[in-house]
């Protein structure tokens, strides 16, 4: 019997308070295959009493308790490996490969990270005859999104425990099965009763419930800036802390001396990894107009590389995305591109050759992309590339910046000197020279529209603390 109409409050799978459900669709075949239960007002003040009433003593506890629970639900996550990829596949058309080796692997990969930092983390420090003391926020309304399912759950509700906080849990209701079986990794680790607790259910009548809720102290949200600025409003009533990751449009900056043939390969890859569904992801390509050309050549080769299909088939790179929401949009941008003069270099509108049903996007690449297009200003969540030509490497770096988010930058030189004096003008939380391998010690967060704050490791775990400063202490 699966839990999938049941909600984790107090320690136990209880039903909601009103029977309703949503249908979870298998984004690869366009069919429900089960649905979950809607929560509503009623299901998120029992888990916030549940959260409030465990926070007295949870917060009391010993960092090596909480040290000593992590461990476990670690060791609980990697018992659970393959049932979470599995679920991550379907929900949201990840195929299997890198629904282990990304997606599955970064819940992984967060907890190693998280307990590493926990491990060494000071919560007291004097200064003169001051004693500073970090202690948890409260109770924690956690609200994460589709696309990185595991990621986002475990890099906030990680340190949300490691700080001592108690939480509730919202996952994306489009991709709500991972999420249904991390809170039964929760439960067979042992976490105490009320610590860790969730809610199905859509934004309006669960999200917004949560930030808004008087008796929830911080709300941490991934999502869409336009969802951001609605959680921001409504938790501004109760002035509760509010974190938030969202979206992106991340200039990739392809200098002169960069390797041309890797550097624009690697772009390509970049930007249609989890099927383009990545708010860092480097959707915009930028390289001096003398090599344009060359490089439409390079990246319609690499395009036209990548094989689109059943996620569970072997071989697939691209599974669909998400949704016939977000394949509608994706079309319409698409289609933007083409009727505002973009040179369609690959891919167009509609499925992929063969494929006549799924959320199929073809691998799309546009040339001589100019900023005032929509393309080129918008957050397209596909694997939809756009690449632009500057003249120098001021204007590169103009360019890149001339956009309302701030999450990512990516700049690509064998001048490693010059790529750093580069990357500390994009105005990005985080800026990735020659597209260096995953860090999850590195923090993770946005300027202007992206958000604000920062998740992974110890720079999240300082996100869910209260400074005090006791004065007089020596």
């Amino acid at each position: 019997m699966n839990n999938h109409l049941k909600f984790f409050i107090d320690g136990s799978w209880v039903d909601p308070v009103a029977p309703k459900t949503i249908e979870v669709i298998d984004p690869s075949t366009e069919e429900v295959y089960t649905a979950i239960s809607a929560g509503s007002a009623a299901d998120v003040d029992k888990a916030v009493a549940a959260a409030k009433g465990a926070f007295a003593s949870f917060s009391l506890t010993s960092k090596e308790e909480r040290l000593a629970l992590l461990k476990r639900i670690l060791e609980c996550y990697n018992e659970r490996f393959e049932d979470i990829a599995q679920a991550v596949s379907q929900e949201m058309g990840a195929p299997l490969p890198f629904a282990r080796d990304s997606q599955a692997w970064a819940g992984r990969g967060h907890m190693e990270a998280t307990i590493a930092a926990f491990e060494d983390y000071q919560f007291t420090e004097k200064r003169g005859s001051t004693t500073v003391i970090k202690e948890p926020i409260g109770v924690c309304a956690l609200i994460t999104p589709w696309n990185w399912p595991l990621n986002q759950i475990v890099c906030k509700v990680a340190p949300a425990m490691a700080a001592g906080c108690t939480v509730v849990l919202k996952p994306s209701e489009i991709a709500p099965i991972s999420g249904i079986i991390f809170a039964e990794v929760m439960a067979a680790a042992g976490t105490p009763i009320g610590v860790f607790n969730l809610v199905n259910g859509t934004g309006p009548d669960v999200g917004q419930v949560m930030a808004g809720h008087p008796d929830v102290d911080m709300v941490s949200f991934t999502g869409s800036t336009r969802a951001g600025i609605i959680v921001a409003k409504t938790a501004a009533d109760t002035v509760k802390r509010v974190a938030q990751e969202l979206g992106g449009k991340s200039a990739n900056i392809i200098l002169r001396d960069a390797d041309f043939e890797t550097a624009v390969t690697k772009g390509v890859q970049g930007c249609f990894s989890n099927t383009g569904q990545s708010c860092d992801a480097p959707t915009r390509m930028l390289v001096p107009a003398d090599r344009h050309e060359d490089a439409l050549a390079i990246a319609r080769k690499a395009a036209e590389a990548f094989k689109t299909g059943d996620p569970r088939a072997d071989g697939v790179d691209l599974g669909p995305v998400v949704s016939q929401i977000q394949y509608d949009k994706i079309q319409r941008l698409i289609e933007s591109g083409i009727g505002e003069g973009a040179t369609l270099v690959t891919g167009g509108t509609g499925r992929p050759e063969g494929l006549n049903r799924g959320y199929y996007i073809r691998p799309t690449v546009f040339g001589h992309v100019t900023p005032e297009m929509m393309i080129s200003r918008e957050e397209i969540f596909g694997p939809v590339l756009s690449i632009m030509s500057y003249k120098d490497e001021e204007d590169a770096v103009r360019i890149a910046n001339d956009t309302v988010y701030g999450l990512a930058a990516y700049v690509q030189s064998t001048n490693i000197d010059n790529a750093r004096a580069i990357a500390k003008r994009m105005r990005a939380g985080s800026v990735y020279i020659n597209y260096p391998a995953w860090d999850t010690f590195a923090p993770f967060g946005g300027y202007k529209q992206s958000g604000n704050g920062r998740e992974y490791a110890d720079w999240a775990i300082h996100d869910f603390l209260e400074i005090k400063g006791v004065v007089g202490w020596a």
